[in-house]
């Protein structure tokens, strides 16, 4: 789209199906290099990526020219694809249904990439659930606790 100028920043957030321990250190990067590769394929840029056993964060600098849904279905049905045919899990991978996503100022978005990096050393005080129930309240998002993403 021609004369279109915009800056989007959306903050990620999905997990592992059944929020299972499944995301394990010696792929991870892989992961979250692979996940760089599907937005950068989108169009869109991937600022930052991180997580730890059981969810995911990514920044996104979007385009317009995708929806966040539709970036977010591509990203957890490709990297499901490529986690089940490389084996790295036993069983079957799969993402659990849903997302959240959080829109950020220019202003924040080191501090946003600084939270992002610092995954293992946050989960050691919260847990993954309480850390998605803190997002949501804080940016005045009305949800039902029974689709909040569920325990094991």
């Amino acid at each position: 789209m021609p004369n279109t100028y915009s800056q989007i920043y959306i903050h990620f957030v999905f997990a592992v199906q059944s929020r299972d321990a499944l995301i394990d250190a010696q792929w991870r990067e892989s992961l979250y290099q692979y996940i760089g590769g599907i937005v950068r394929k989108r169009k869109q840029h991937a600022v930052a990526i991180g997580g730890i056993h059981d969810h995911v964060h990514l920044l996104v600098s979007m385009n317009p020219t995708i929806s966040p849904s539709d970036l977010i279905a591509d990203v957890k049905r490709t990297t499901s694809k490529w986690i089940n045919e490389n084996h790295l899990v036993l069983g079957r991978f799969a993402w659990q249904e849903g997302f959240g996503a959080f829109s950020y100022a220019k202003s924040q978005i080191d501090n946003v990439i600084r939270y992002i990096q610092n995954q293992e050393e946050h989960h050691r005080k919260i847990t993954f659930r309480e850390e998605y129930i803190d997002f949501l309240k804080a940016f005045g998002v009305e949800f039902d606790e029974k689709y909040i993403f569920y325990d094991v």
